[in-house]
């Protein structure tokens, strides 16, 4: 186990410094940031990323942005976490969707938060300090600190007749 966490440092340090190359002052990576495999990265030209310190993010995860991500201190993030502070435009039908651009309108998530595995946030979203979200939700509106919040399911099973 101790082999496979000096792996997955030395990974991030050679990744951070990868993304400091690409993307220069639009990223910053706070003290011990640390991720696993397949994290990814996307920086359009007016996009920042800002992530703050001791934050970790598992397997699969990717920051999008066009505008700005933030995130806070300590906070950790499950396998397959998607943030995206932009969405396509799509009123007009007699454009081409890829024609119409992309409305944008950052994401901020505070300290000590947990994003549970399979998350997506989508633009214009502000997470507040100690908030867990739970698996699989899908996160469009604003999150007071200290809340939990977990997707609702209705699971209907059909009889035997």
């Amino acid at each position: 186990m101790l082999f496979y966490k000096i792996v997955f440092h030395i990974n991030a340090i050679m990744k951070k410094v990868f993304f400091k190359l690409i993307y220069r002052n639009k990223i910053h990576f706070g003290n011990k940031v640390t991720f696993r495999k397949r994290f990814n990265v996307f920086c359009d030209k007016n996009g920042k990323v800002n992530i703050g310190d001791n934050c970790f993010f598992n397997n699969d995860c990717s920051l999008n942005a066009q505008q700005e991500i933030k995130i806070g201190n300590n906070t950790i993030f499950g396998e397959n976490v998607k943030i995206y502070d932009h969405n396509h435009v799509f009123k007009n039908k007699d454009k081409s969707i890829r024609e119409q651009g992309f409305k944008t309108d950052k994401v901020i998530i505070g300290n000590n938060c947990w994003i549970g595995s399979n998350v997506v946030i989508l633009k214009g979203v502000t997470i507040g300090d100690n908030v867990v979200v739970g698996a699989g939700c899908i996160i469009r509106n604003k999150i007071e600190n200290n809340q939990i919040v977990k997707k609702k399911e209705i699971l209907e099973i059909e009889g035997r007749r």
